[in-house]
């Protein structure tokens, strides 16, 4: 199925009985193909969903609220289509369960079972609930790093433009961890845009920081799903800036009370917290 088949960007109406038919996987193979990515993928990590409007019965007929904390592996063969994952999680706004157990682990099986789409389910979703005693314990942080917001560059270009990406290859390698709150693309069927901040850390020849902001920049007007614009960032620093050690992350603003926030990397490492920033 493609983008222009879900959900997306159509008049929808709202489910409030529990229904796993809603999930809409479109597959990553074709956007992950435009990038040099064939079979397995180069690189490990996740994208780590926050769902903030997620409610159900309990068996008295009372409303229960929770936010989710879902993980998808890059490694699925499949996402799941924003709206269509919105619309499912409304499906359980009238349906009555037992605890909130019982609706995490339903929605861990449902989304493992979209994200591989009829494959056998090789790595599961992380399904995490919070309650709302736990609420406060949910903090606001940015990401860490130096931002290259701060250099007064010249931009002109807003389609990704990868050769903007420059390295000190011959020098002496460095370790850094750079920011920038200045992501901006578009999503891949509607054209609505999709504000987000990313962290770049690495380890290798020094990356040119002017043209890093101006590449970061030069997805303005571009159409991609957020997980796309990781992997593309990922694979052009890789390609044009050739790191040792790389991982980018990415953190974008909520829509329809989802947050979608792709995480890869080069080496095996501890996922990073999924910890909201001040724009989300």
């Amino acid at each position: 199925m493609t983008p222009d088949q879900s959900p997306l960007g159509k008049t929808a109406s709202y489910a409030d009985q529990y229904d796993p038919s809603l999930l809409f996987p479109l597959a990553r193979e074709p956007k992950r193909s435009e990038i040099g990515i064939r079979g397995s993928v180069p690189f490990l990590g996740a994208d780590l969903w926050t769902a903030f409007e997620l409610s159900w019965l309990n068996l008295k007929g009372k409303p229960q609220v929770a936010i989710a904390h879902i993980t998808v592996p890059c490694e699925s063969t499949h996402i799941v289509e924003s709206k269509s994952f919105k619309l499912y999680l409304n499906s359980f706004n009238n349906t009555r369960l037992d605890s909130a157990d019982a609706v995490r682990d339903r929605i861990r099986d449902d989304v493992s079972r979209a994200i591989w789409d009829g494959e056998t389910v090789k790595s599961a979703a992380g399904v995490r609930l919070l309650t709302p005693p736990l609420f406060e314990c949910e903090p606001v942080k940015e990401l860490e790093g130096v931002s290259i917001d701060r250099l007064d560059v010249e931009c002109d270009t807003y389609q990704p433009h990868p050769e903007f990406l420059t390295a000190a290859l011959g020098e002496k390698p460095v370790e850094e961890v750079l920011v920038s709150d200045l992501l901006k693309s578009n999503c891949l069927v509607t054209g609505q845009p999709d504000w987000g901040s990313v962290q770049i850390r690495y380890s290798g020849p020094q990356i040119d920081q002017a043209g890093l902001l101006q590449y970061i920049v030069s997805f303005r007007n571009h159409n991609e799903f957020h997980e796309q614009c990781v992997e593309r960032i990922y694979m052009d620093i890789m390609a044009r800036c050739k790191p040792a050690k790389l991982m980018v992350y990415a953190r974008y603003t909520r829509r329809g009370g989802l947050d979608i926030n792709p995480w890869r990397s080069s080496h095996p490492q501890l996922p990073p917290a999924n910890t909201r920033t001040a724009r989300q």
